[in-house]
């Protein structure tokens, strides 16, 4: 589908435009909130709550940002709503909730988390909640089964695959070699044909982001730019950033 000009207007502020130091902590509202204001586009985590529900939240566990043990998997939306995160006021929101709070006011950039073993769930969920949204909202993933199948479910929605040279560790822990190479070089590019390439910074400078930018014609987004060096490299090989840290 042709990409709309929204995706690459203006730089998107990663998780949010989060402050913690100011409460606005990363995929919460009241980043979200800030986002608007300065009239950024939002990139989002989502996650799957334990009763099939998609929540805004990057890590697996609360550990880092609630201060508490525990998978955001094994908790319900509700519950999650209540978990208070740390240095702020927020709870974990629901994506619905997000998307009403913004209300199509600036541009949102889901990224669709996925352990990597065919669990598609979420995937469909975030499907059916943007189903009819008029919105301006894409979706993003690493797993390129979950691009695929919003192609197929989701054709009305610009889809993005994320990317980086080399995956390592955390996530990827379980993945074989093969899956890691296909990934790195986009050779499941015939079965996710994204509409845009979302291509860590510090990777920008390679073959797969290049050929997709100047031979396919996709747009490439680089994340996660936090310094100087970063903004002059997504300048020269992206079509737009997605920041955090300072405010461009």
């Amino acid at each position: 589908m042709p990409v709309p000009d929204w995706l690459t207007e203006r730089p998107i502020a990663h998780r949010g435009l989060h402050d913690a130091s100011r409460g606005h902590v990363e995929n919460s509202l009241s980043a979200a909130d800030c986002a608007v204001v300065h009239g950024f586009a939002i990139e989002c985590d989502v996650r799957l709550s334990a009763d099939g529900e998609a929540v805004v939240f990057h890590d697996e566990t609360l550990d880092r940002l609630a201060g508490r043990s525990g998978a955001v998997a094994d908790l319900t939306a509700a519950e999650l709503r209540s978990v208070r995160l740390k240095d702020g006021e927020d709870g974990i929101p629901t994506l619905s909730e997000l998307l009403a709070r913004v209300a199509g006011r600036v541009p949102v950039i889901v990224e669709i988390k996925s352990r990597f073993d065919g669990d598609l769930r979420l995937a469909r969920r975030i499907a059916q909640i943007l189903a009819g949204n008029e919105a301006p909202v894409a979706v993003k993933s690493f797993d390129p089964a979950v691009v695929a199948l919003l192609r197929e479910i989701a054709p009305e929605r610009p889809r993005g695959i994320v990317g980086q040279s080399v995956f390592e560790g955390g996530a990827y822990a379980e993945l074989s070699a093969e899956q890691r190479h296909v990934m790195s070089n986009l050779l499941h590019f015939a079965e996710s044909l994204p509409d845009f390439l979302s291509w860590r910074v510090s990777d920008l400078f390679s073959a797969a982001p290049y050929l997709c930018r100047v031979a396919a014609g996709l747009p490439v987004l680089a994340w996660t730019v936090r310094t100087d060096e970063d903004r002059h490299r997504a300048r020269r090989h992206a079509d737009q950033m997605i920041f955090e840290g300072f405010i461009p």
